[in-house]
Protein backbone atom coordinates (compact mmCIF):
# COMPACT_ATOMS: atom_id res chain seq x y z
CA UNK A 1 0.00 0.00 0.00
CA UNK A 2 2.77 2.45 0.89
CA UNK A 3 4.47 1.77 -2.45
CA UNK A 4 1.32 2.41 -4.49
CA UNK A 5 -0.10 5.31 -2.47
CA UNK A 6 3.10 7.13 -1.52
CA UNK A 7 6.13 5.84 -3.40
CA UNK A 8 4.92 5.27 -6.96
CA UNK A 9 6.39 7.60 -9.60
CA UNK A 10 3.05 9.39 -10.01
CA UNK A 11 2.58 9.95 -6.28
CA UNK A 12 6.18 11.04 -5.74
CA UNK A 13 5.70 13.64 -8.46
CA UNK A 14 2.42 14.81 -6.90
CA UNK A 15 4.33 15.78 -3.74
CA UNK A 16 6.52 18.19 -5.70
CA UNK A 17 4.79 21.25 -4.22
CA UNK A 18 5.48 19.97 -0.68
CA UNK A 19 9.18 19.55 -1.39
CA UNK A 20 9.49 22.96 -3.02
CA UNK A 21 7.60 24.71 -0.19
CA UNK A 22 9.64 23.06 2.57
CA UNK A 23 12.98 23.66 0.85
CA UNK A 24 12.01 27.31 0.37
CA UNK A 25 11.21 27.50 4.10
CA UNK A 26 14.66 26.04 4.81
CA UNK A 27 16.35 28.65 2.61
CA UNK A 28 14.44 31.48 4.30
CA UNK A 29 15.43 30.26 7.76
CA UNK A 30 19.09 30.16 6.71
CA UNK A 31 18.81 33.68 5.22
CA UNK A 32 17.85 34.97 8.69
CA UNK A 33 20.87 33.28 10.25
CA UNK A 34 23.13 34.54 7.48
CA UNK A 35 21.96 38.13 7.90
CA UNK A 36 22.59 37.87 11.64
CA UNK A 37 26.07 36.45 11.10
CA UNK A 38 25.12 33.29 12.98
CA UNK A 39 26.40 29.78 12.39
CA UNK A 40 24.00 27.36 10.66
CA UNK A 41 23.64 23.91 12.21
CA UNK A 42 22.95 22.10 8.94
CA UNK A 43 22.63 18.71 10.61
CA UNK A 44 19.59 19.81 12.63
CA UNK A 45 18.15 21.85 9.77
CA UNK A 46 18.28 18.90 7.38
CA UNK A 47 16.69 16.48 9.86
CA UNK A 48 13.80 18.91 10.36
CA UNK A 49 13.46 19.41 6.60
CA UNK A 50 13.32 15.67 5.90
CA UNK A 51 10.81 15.16 8.71
CA UNK A 52 8.58 18.01 7.49
CA UNK A 53 8.51 16.65 3.93
CA UNK A 54 7.82 13.13 5.16
CA UNK A 55 5.14 14.26 7.62
CA UNK A 56 3.21 16.30 5.07
CA UNK A 57 3.32 13.40 2.61
CA UNK A 58 2.39 10.67 5.10
CA UNK A 59 -0.03 12.39 7.52
CA UNK A 60 -1.08 15.44 5.49
CA UNK A 61 0.46 18.07 7.78
CA UNK A 62 3.57 18.84 9.76
CA UNK A 63 3.95 16.64 12.82
CA UNK A 64 3.19 18.67 15.93
CA UNK A 65 5.05 16.02 17.93
CA UNK A 66 8.13 16.50 15.76
CA UNK A 67 10.70 17.15 18.49
CA UNK A 68 9.64 14.13 20.53
CA UNK A 69 9.30 11.94 17.43
CA UNK A 70 12.84 12.71 16.24
CA UNK A 71 14.22 12.11 19.74
CA UNK A 72 12.63 8.66 19.90
CA UNK A 73 13.83 7.72 16.40
CA UNK A 74 17.40 8.76 17.21
CA UNK A 75 17.42 6.90 20.53
CA UNK A 76 15.89 3.79 18.95
CA UNK A 77 18.55 3.70 16.22
CA UNK A 78 21.26 4.19 18.82
CA UNK A 79 19.91 1.39 21.01
CA UNK A 80 19.33 -1.02 18.12
CA UNK A 81 22.64 -0.36 16.39
CA UNK A 82 24.95 -0.12 19.38
CA UNK A 83 26.98 -2.87 21.00
CA UNK A 84 25.03 -5.30 23.15
CA UNK A 85 26.52 -8.21 25.07
CA UNK A 86 23.26 -10.08 24.48
CA UNK A 87 24.07 -10.24 20.74
CA UNK A 88 27.15 -12.35 21.53
CA UNK A 89 25.16 -14.80 23.65
CA UNK A 90 21.69 -14.99 22.03
CA UNK A 91 20.91 -18.31 23.73
CA UNK A 92 21.25 -16.72 27.20
CA UNK A 93 18.11 -14.58 27.70
CA UNK A 94 19.27 -13.60 31.19
CA UNK A 95 22.00 -11.42 29.64
CA UNK A 96 19.44 -9.50 27.61
CA UNK A 97 17.38 -8.99 30.74
CA UNK A 98 20.32 -7.79 32.83
CA UNK A 99 21.62 -5.42 30.15
CA UNK A 100 18.44 -3.33 30.27
CA UNK A 101 18.29 -3.16 26.46
CA UNK A 102 14.87 -4.81 26.28
CA UNK A 103 13.39 -2.45 28.88
CA UNK A 104 14.78 0.61 27.08
CA UNK A 105 13.34 -0.51 23.73
CA UNK A 106 9.97 -1.19 25.37
CA UNK A 107 9.89 2.34 26.81
CA UNK A 108 10.79 3.87 23.44
CA UNK A 109 8.13 1.74 21.74
CA UNK A 110 5.53 2.88 24.27
CA UNK A 111 6.35 6.55 23.68
CA UNK A 112 6.31 6.18 19.89
CA UNK A 113 3.07 4.20 20.02
CA UNK A 114 1.39 7.05 21.91
CA UNK A 115 2.46 9.58 19.26
CA UNK A 116 1.26 7.42 16.35
CA UNK A 117 -2.05 6.71 18.10
CA UNK A 118 -2.61 10.45 18.54
CA UNK A 119 -1.84 11.15 14.88
CA UNK A 120 -4.25 8.48 13.65
CA UNK A 121 -7.03 9.57 15.99
CA UNK A 122 -6.65 13.25 15.13
CA UNK A 123 -6.66 12.50 11.41
CA UNK A 124 -9.69 10.21 11.79
CA UNK A 125 -11.65 12.93 13.59
CA UNK A 126 -10.63 15.57 11.07
CA UNK A 127 -11.70 13.47 8.09
CA UNK A 128 -15.06 12.63 9.67
CA UNK A 129 -15.73 16.35 10.27
CA UNK A 130 -14.93 17.41 6.69
CA UNK A 131 -17.63 18.31 4.22
CA UNK A 132 -17.38 16.63 0.79
CA UNK A 133 -16.44 19.91 -0.91
CA UNK A 134 -13.66 20.43 1.65
CA UNK A 135 -11.83 17.20 0.85
CA UNK A 136 -8.13 17.63 0.16
CA UNK A 137 -5.36 15.57 -1.38
CA UNK A 138 -5.15 12.24 0.45
CA UNK A 139 -2.01 11.54 2.45
CA UNK A 140 -0.96 7.96 3.20
CA UNK A 141 -2.76 7.87 6.55
CA UNK A 142 -5.97 9.09 4.86
CA UNK A 143 -5.75 6.25 2.34
CA UNK A 144 -5.26 3.71 5.12
CA UNK A 145 -8.22 5.07 7.07
CA UNK A 146 -10.40 4.91 3.97
CA UNK A 147 -9.33 1.33 3.18
CA UNK A 148 -9.89 0.35 6.80
CA UNK A 149 -13.42 1.77 6.75
CA UNK A 150 -14.27 0.17 3.39
CA UNK A 151 -12.82 -3.23 4.32
CA UNK A 152 -11.65 -3.63 0.73
CA UNK A 153 -8.54 -5.67 1.55
CA UNK A 154 -8.44 -9.45 1.85
CA UNK A 155 -7.39 -8.98 5.48
CA UNK A 156 -8.52 -6.48 8.14
CA UNK A 157 -6.28 -3.39 8.30
CA UNK A 158 -5.75 -2.72 12.00
CA UNK A 159 -4.40 0.43 13.61
CA UNK A 160 -1.24 -1.54 14.46
CA UNK A 161 -0.62 -2.11 10.74
CA UNK A 162 -1.09 1.58 10.01
CA UNK A 163 1.30 2.59 12.78
CA UNK A 164 3.97 0.23 11.45
CA UNK A 165 3.75 1.71 7.94
CA UNK A 166 3.76 5.28 9.26
CA UNK A 167 6.83 4.61 11.40
CA UNK A 168 8.69 3.03 8.48
CA UNK A 169 8.00 6.01 6.25
CA UNK A 170 8.48 8.83 8.77
CA UNK A 171 11.47 7.36 10.59
CA UNK A 172 13.24 6.34 7.41
CA UNK A 173 12.65 9.69 5.71
CA UNK A 174 14.00 11.72 8.63
CA UNK A 175 17.18 9.75 9.20
CA UNK A 176 18.44 8.48 5.84
CA UNK A 177 17.63 11.47 3.61
CA UNK A 178 19.04 13.92 6.14
CA UNK A 179 22.18 11.81 6.50
CA UNK A 180 22.85 11.75 2.76
CA UNK A 181 22.45 15.54 2.47
CA UNK A 182 24.65 16.08 5.52
CA UNK A 183 27.46 13.95 4.09
CA UNK A 184 27.17 15.56 0.66
CA UNK A 185 27.64 19.02 2.15
CA UNK A 186 30.51 17.74 4.29
CA UNK A 187 32.33 16.31 1.28
CA UNK A 188 31.73 19.48 -0.72
CA UNK A 189 33.25 21.55 2.07
CA UNK A 190 36.29 19.26 2.07
CA UNK A 191 36.60 19.46 -1.71
CA UNK A 192 36.35 23.11 -2.85
CA UNK A 193 36.98 22.21 -6.49
CA UNK A 194 33.90 19.99 -6.57
CA UNK A 195 31.89 22.63 -4.69
CA UNK A 196 32.77 25.34 -7.22
CA UNK A 197 32.03 23.10 -10.19
CA UNK A 198 28.63 22.11 -8.81
CA UNK A 199 27.70 25.68 -7.88
CA UNK A 200 28.58 26.81 -11.39
CA UNK A 201 26.29 24.16 -12.86
CA UNK A 202 23.41 24.98 -10.51
CA UNK A 203 23.63 28.75 -10.92
CA UNK A 204 24.05 28.56 -14.68
CA UNK A 205 20.98 26.31 -14.94
CA UNK A 206 18.73 28.36 -12.64
CA UNK A 207 19.90 31.84 -13.65
CA UNK A 208 18.76 34.79 -11.55
CA UNK A 209 15.17 33.80 -10.81
CA UNK A 210 15.94 33.43 -7.09
CA UNK A 211 14.96 29.82 -6.35
CA UNK A 212 15.47 26.30 -7.64
CA UNK A 213 12.50 24.22 -8.84
CA UNK A 214 12.38 20.51 -9.58
CA UNK A 215 12.11 21.32 -13.27
CA UNK A 216 15.61 22.80 -13.07
CA UNK A 217 17.08 19.60 -11.63
CA UNK A 218 16.76 17.69 -14.91
CA UNK A 219 19.62 19.72 -16.39
CA UNK A 220 22.01 19.21 -13.47
CA UNK A 221 24.07 16.17 -14.42
CA UNK A 222 26.99 16.95 -12.12
CA UNK A 223 24.62 17.18 -9.14
CA UNK A 224 23.58 13.59 -9.78
CA UNK A 225 27.24 12.52 -9.95
CA UNK A 226 27.94 14.22 -6.61
CA UNK A 227 25.02 12.38 -5.00
CA UNK A 228 26.24 9.07 -6.44
CA UNK A 229 29.72 9.65 -5.06
CA UNK A 230 28.26 10.58 -1.67
CA UNK A 231 26.27 7.35 -1.63
CA UNK A 232 29.39 5.36 -2.52
CA UNK A 233 31.39 6.71 0.41
CA UNK A 234 28.53 7.21 2.85
CA UNK A 235 25.68 4.72 2.28
CA UNK A 236 22.81 5.63 4.62
CA UNK A 237 22.57 2.10 6.06
CA UNK A 238 26.13 0.71 5.85
CA UNK A 239 25.18 -2.92 6.57
CA UNK A 240 21.72 -2.78 4.93
CA UNK A 241 18.97 -4.63 6.78
CA UNK A 242 19.81 -8.16 7.97
CA UNK A 243 18.99 -11.12 5.75
CA UNK A 244 18.56 -14.77 6.70
CA UNK A 245 20.08 -17.70 4.84
CA UNK A 246 17.16 -19.85 3.63
CA UNK A 247 19.25 -23.01 3.21
CA UNK A 248 22.75 -24.26 3.95
CA UNK A 249 25.21 -23.12 1.30
CA UNK A 250 28.92 -22.61 0.65
CA UNK A 251 30.48 -19.20 -0.01
CA UNK A 252 34.22 -18.90 -0.78
CA UNK A 253 34.86 -22.23 0.92
CA UNK A 254 32.86 -21.39 4.05
CA UNK A 255 29.81 -23.40 5.08
CA UNK A 256 26.90 -21.07 5.87
CA UNK A 257 24.22 -22.90 7.91
CA UNK A 258 20.53 -22.45 7.30
CA UNK A 259 18.94 -19.50 9.17
CA UNK A 260 22.28 -17.72 9.58
CA UNK A 261 21.82 -13.95 9.87
CA UNK A 262 23.66 -12.26 7.00
CA UNK A 263 24.76 -8.62 6.69
CA UNK A 264 25.91 -7.03 3.43
CA UNK A 265 28.66 -4.49 4.10
CA UNK A 266 27.89 -1.93 1.38
CA UNK A 267 30.15 0.61 3.14
CA UNK A 268 33.15 -1.68 2.46
CA UNK A 269 32.00 -2.49 -1.09
CA UNK A 270 31.97 1.21 -1.96
CA UNK A 271 35.59 1.56 -0.80
CA UNK A 272 37.01 -1.66 -2.25
CA UNK A 273 40.12 -0.89 -4.38
CA UNK A 274 39.33 -3.87 -6.61
CA UNK A 275 36.36 -1.97 -8.02
CA UNK A 276 37.20 1.69 -7.45
CA UNK A 277 40.29 3.74 -8.29
CA UNK A 278 41.45 5.92 -5.37
CA UNK A 279 38.49 4.59 -3.36
CA UNK A 280 38.78 7.00 -0.44
CA UNK A 281 38.89 10.11 -2.64
CA UNK A 282 35.71 12.11 -3.27
CA UNK A 283 35.71 12.23 -7.07
CA UNK A 284 32.26 12.46 -8.74
CA UNK A 285 33.86 12.38 -12.21
CA UNK A 286 34.62 8.67 -11.74
CA UNK A 287 30.99 8.00 -12.73
CA UNK A 288 31.60 9.70 -16.08
CA UNK A 289 34.59 7.49 -16.85
CA UNK A 290 35.16 3.83 -16.00
CA UNK A 291 32.11 3.61 -13.76
CA UNK A 292 29.75 5.47 -16.09
CA UNK A 293 27.34 2.53 -16.30
CA UNK A 294 27.31 1.91 -12.55
CA UNK A 295 24.02 2.83 -10.90
CA UNK A 296 22.50 2.37 -7.45
CA UNK A 297 19.38 0.50 -8.53
CA UNK A 298 20.67 -2.93 -7.52
CA UNK A 299 22.25 -4.25 -10.72
CA UNK A 300 25.87 -3.39 -9.81
CA UNK A 301 26.87 -5.32 -6.71
CA UNK A 302 29.88 -3.11 -5.97
CA UNK A 303 27.48 -0.20 -5.43
CA UNK A 304 24.40 -1.04 -3.35
CA UNK A 305 23.55 1.95 -1.12
CA UNK A 306 19.84 1.08 -1.30
CA UNK A 307 20.11 -2.69 -1.48
CA UNK A 308 18.99 -4.86 -4.39
CA UNK A 309 16.24 -7.15 -5.62
CA UNK A 310 12.81 -7.35 -4.03
CA UNK A 311 14.16 -5.86 -0.80
CA UNK A 312 15.61 -2.73 -2.39
CA UNK A 313 14.64 0.45 -0.54
CA UNK A 314 11.12 1.34 -1.78
CA UNK A 315 11.56 4.99 -0.79
CA UNK A 316 14.62 5.54 -2.99
CA UNK A 317 12.92 7.80 -5.55
CA UNK A 318 10.99 9.68 -2.87
CA UNK A 319 14.17 10.45 -0.95
CA UNK A 320 16.32 11.34 -3.96
CA UNK A 321 13.84 13.96 -5.15
CA UNK A 322 14.14 15.78 -1.82
CA UNK A 323 17.92 15.39 -1.71
CA UNK A 324 18.47 16.80 -5.20
CA UNK A 325 16.25 19.83 -4.67
CA UNK A 326 17.66 20.57 -1.22
CA UNK A 327 21.32 20.38 -2.23
CA UNK A 328 20.75 22.44 -5.38
CA UNK A 329 18.98 25.14 -3.35
CA UNK A 330 21.67 25.28 -0.66
CA UNK A 331 24.37 25.70 -3.30
CA UNK A 332 22.39 28.14 -5.43
CA UNK A 333 21.34 30.59 -2.72
CA UNK A 334 24.48 30.51 -0.57
CA UNK A 335 28.23 30.26 -0.51
CA UNK A 336 29.51 28.26 2.45
CA UNK A 337 32.54 28.40 4.70
CA UNK A 338 33.75 26.90 7.97
CA UNK A 339 32.82 28.84 11.11
CA UNK A 340 36.48 29.76 11.58
CA UNK A 341 36.44 31.49 8.18
CA UNK A 342 39.65 29.66 7.30
CA UNK A 343 38.83 28.76 3.71
CA UNK A 344 42.37 27.57 3.05
CA UNK A 345 42.04 24.60 5.44
CA UNK A 346 38.98 22.57 4.36
CA UNK A 347 40.67 19.40 5.64
CA UNK A 348 40.08 20.70 9.17
CA UNK A 349 36.47 19.55 8.94
CA UNK A 350 35.94 16.54 11.18
CA UNK A 351 34.56 13.59 9.16
CA UNK A 352 34.26 11.09 12.02
CA UNK A 353 31.30 8.72 11.78
CA UNK A 354 28.96 7.30 14.38
CA UNK A 355 28.43 3.56 14.73
CA UNK A 356 24.75 2.65 14.45
CA UNK A 357 22.21 1.22 12.01
CA UNK A 358 22.64 4.40 10.01
CA UNK A 359 25.94 6.14 9.38
CA UNK A 360 25.80 9.77 10.48
CA UNK A 361 28.41 12.37 11.37
CA UNK A 362 29.77 12.10 14.90
CA UNK A 363 29.52 15.88 15.31
CA UNK A 364 26.94 18.25 13.82
CA UNK A 365 27.84 20.02 10.58
CA UNK A 366 27.95 23.72 11.47
CA UNK A 367 28.80 26.23 8.72
CA UNK A 368 28.53 29.92 7.88
CA UNK A 369 26.17 30.77 5.01
CA UNK A 370 26.88 33.75 2.75
CA UNK A 371 23.77 34.89 0.86
CA UNK A 372 24.16 35.07 -2.93
CA UNK A 373 20.61 34.89 -4.31
CA UNK A 374 17.58 35.98 -2.26
CA UNK A 375 14.58 33.68 -2.72
CA UNK A 376 11.24 35.37 -3.50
Amino acid sequence: MSIVELLSAKRVQSFRFIREEEVLNLVRSIVLLSNAGSTVNLSKKLVLLANDIGSRSVIGSKCKYQKEFIRIVMQTLEAAGGFSLADLFPSWPIIKLLSGATFKMQMLHRDMDAILNSIIQERRERKSAEQPEEEEEEALVDVMLRVQAEGSLSFPLADEDMKAMMLDMLGGASETSAGIMEWAMSELMRNPRVMRKLQEEVRETVGEKGKVTEKDINGMNYLKLVIKETLRLHPPVPLLLPRECRETCEVLGYQIPEKTRVFVNVWALGRDPRYWDSPTEFEPERFERRNSMVDFKGTNFEFLPFGAGRRICPGMSFGLKSIELSLASLLYNFDWELPSGNEGMPQELDMSETFSITCRRKSDLCLRAILVFLSP
